[in-house]
């Protein structure tokens, strides 16, 4: 089944070219030589601006070309494929245009989005030296005179990506002295019109992945800022991040599905070529079971993405769950393959002139960054445990947006405009994916009795909503925390998320499988006998620390699928996406090919 946002993604791989040309604008080697001299890819985000990605991170509404964030996950996954500094360096401007699309009059949002599509870097100065993700001790303060006046604005803003190469940086504030949840506002701040000496830079920080990055600082002194900066009411900037976070964790999926596709490609081109014992690393039973856990764990999270990047459009009032267990899940979840993988690669893994240039060791680095920024992993458990009475209360219900979690699955089902003003900073009425879990193995069950291949996923689709059963209760019965969170909620917080990734994987399939089928009519090969939900569910029975489905014939069919789309220079993936190939025939408007209108039409 040819799905758009993965078409898309696939002209924007062509428009670059061959990675492995070394050659090549945005080849590897070129990546990993900026690595080493610690440089900005200035050249290969210019090339992103010819492209014309920028104009994906602008709202339609807006001016822009974003009118479906799914296709912002597959652009962006493409980008971090090849590079995640990359990818961080040039998506930041993103990040730090969201509070506007948020919160914004229309007037700031449409100059802003002339702005960013032309290219102009974004940041969002948010977290300080001595308080991080304690957003509600932030110092940095904006005093004004009068009332309706604008601020003089003073402090200091660490480690924030692109804070010296950002021309505008959406910037929280403490507006009111005393602080507190109203206490804080989000001021545009355009450095290119802040008087001489308003501001200096700090020096970029030295860091031991995305070495290239502009992770730096800023160090306002009563730098004027006019009272049309605002972004929304006074007071609301808290509100006004929280709400933007929920959109740019969810994005966050494409960084971490990008790296382990990377991770995947390089550690199925070793095991093919390597020899021990005289066989290849790939026909030895072991190194062919860890290589098929770990795929069938990245097709698990590209199934939940691909469910949440939709549900920004379908669910919009429950983003602070999606995000919170999708920006928690493929970001651990991508560590554990990186871990898994390691051990087939052995010392090569940590090397860098010995094996692919040592991409494996930098895309390592480069990942480990992805579960810090946005929120780190215990601050989004931590939403969701804040979250168990209303989840557990809606689950037991059957209440949540079950219909907006159906067209979420339905890929064939149009998305509607996505609307800021429906994001809210809980989800009060529980979860509508968990909600269609029992109709999803139902209707599993039923395709299964006209189907024998697919009744192993049946069985592990039963046994996965018992466990959310027994989950829910045990939420239920967690006393309501106001503080220190014990450790334990974190692990029931942890498995809620798989859980929610079985229900995604379980609606996609359900509402999928009958049309996934190649450009010659026949079933793709991932789905065909239900290949990639059986291993997902077993997968997910297993981190969930239940027993194993025992279908090894499962893995050992996933592997030679693997190897098959790689042999074909498919991406491995559950939708088709070609890969480039050398000599490629650039696509001058990645607009004419996938019929979409240009910017302001």
């Amino acid at each position: 089944m040819e799905h758009p946002p993965y078409r898309l993604a696939e002209d924007l791989d062509r428009f670059l070219g061959d990675p492995l040309d070394p050659a090549g604008d945005f080849s590897y080697a070129r990546c990993v030589e900026l690595d080493e001299k610690e440089e900005f890819p200035a050249g290969i985000c210019r090339r992103l601006d010819e492209w014309g990605l920028p104009g994906y991170y602008v709202p339609e509404r807006h001016g822009g070309w974003l009118g479906d964030y799914e296709q912002l996950l597959q652009i962006m996954r493409s980008v971090a494929r090849r590079d995640l500094t990359v990818a961080v360096g040039h998506g930041k401007t993103y990040l730090g245009a969201v509070c506007v699309w948020v919160a914004g009059t229309d007037e700031q949002a449409r100059r802003l989005g002339r702005e960013v599509t032309a290219g102009v870097p974004v940041s969002l100065a948010l977290t300080e030296r001595a308080h991080g993700s304690d957003l509600l001790a932030n110092e940095v303060q904006g005093r004004r005179d009068a009332p309706g006046a604008g601020w003089s604005v003073s402090g200091e803003k660490w480690l924030i990506n692109n804070a010296t190469r950002g021309s505008v940086l959406s910037l929280l504030t403490r507006t009111d002295p005393g602080g507190g949840p109203r206490g804080f506002s989000v001021l545009l701040v355009d450095k290119r019109r802040l008087h001489e000496g308003g501001y200096r830079h700090l020096p970029k920080v030295r860091t031991h992945g995305i070495r290239g990055a502009d992770i730096s600082g800023i160090v306002l002194d009563g730098a004027e800022v006019p009272r049309e900066a605002l972004v929304g009411a006074e007071g609301g900037g808290i509100e006004t991040v929280l709400k933007a976070l929920q959109l740019t964790r969810t994005m966050c999926a494409a960084l971490s599905l990008g790296a382990a596709d990377h991770a995947l490609r390089l550690a199925l081109g070793f095991v093919e070529e390597r020899e021990l014992y005289g066989r290849r690393l790939v026909q030895l039973p072991q190194a062919r079971q860890v290589l098929a856990e770990a795929a069938a764990d990245v097709l698990t999270h590209e199934a939940l993405a691909v469910v949440a990047s939709r549900a920004v459009h379908t669910q919009t009032a429950e983003m602070s769950l999606t995000s919170a267990v999708t920006k928690y899940l493929l970001p651990s979840g991508t560590e554990d393959v990186f871990a898994a993988v390691t051990r087939l690669l052995g010392a090569r893994a940590f090397l860098k002139g010995v094996y692919a240039q040592g991409m494996f060791q930098k895309a390592e680095r480069d990942h480990r960054i992805v579960g810090l920024f946005d929120g780190n992993t215990l601050v989004n458990l931590n939403s969701l445990v804040s979250q168990f009475r209303s989840l557990a209360r809606g689950f037991e219900r059957g209440t949540g947006d079950a219909a907006g979690a159906r067209a979420a699955f339905d890929l064939s089902a149009p998305l509607p405009e996505m609307d800021p003003a429906a994001l809210s900073l809980v989800a009060r009425r529980g979860s509508g994916v968990l909600a269609t879990l029992g109709d999803s193995v139902r209707e599993l069950e039923r395709q299964s009795a006209g189907d024998p291949a697919l009744s192993a996923a049946a069985r592990a689709a039963e046994r996965l909503l018992a466990v959310a059963g027994r989950l829910h209760a045990e939420m239920a019965a967690q006393p309501l925390v106001v503080g220190d969170v014990p450790p334990a909620s974190f692990e029931t917080a942890r498995r809620y998320t798989l859980c929610y990734a079985a229900a995604a994987c379980l609606g996609l399939w359900t509402h999928n499988a009958a049309r996934a089928r190649t450009s010659d009519g026949g079933p793709h090969p991932l789905w065909q006998d239900g290949l990639w939900l059986r291993t997902a569910l077993d997968r997910l029975l297993v981190r969930l620390g239940e027993p194993g489905c025992d279908d090894p014939a499962a893995y050992d069919a996933l592997l030679e699928r693997m190897r098959e789309l790689r042999r074909s220079g498919e991406l491995f993936a559950l939708f088709p996406q070609r890969l480039p190939a050398t000599a490629p025939t650039p696509s001058a408007d990645p607009q004419r090919s996938v019929d979409e209108p240009t910017p302001g039409s």
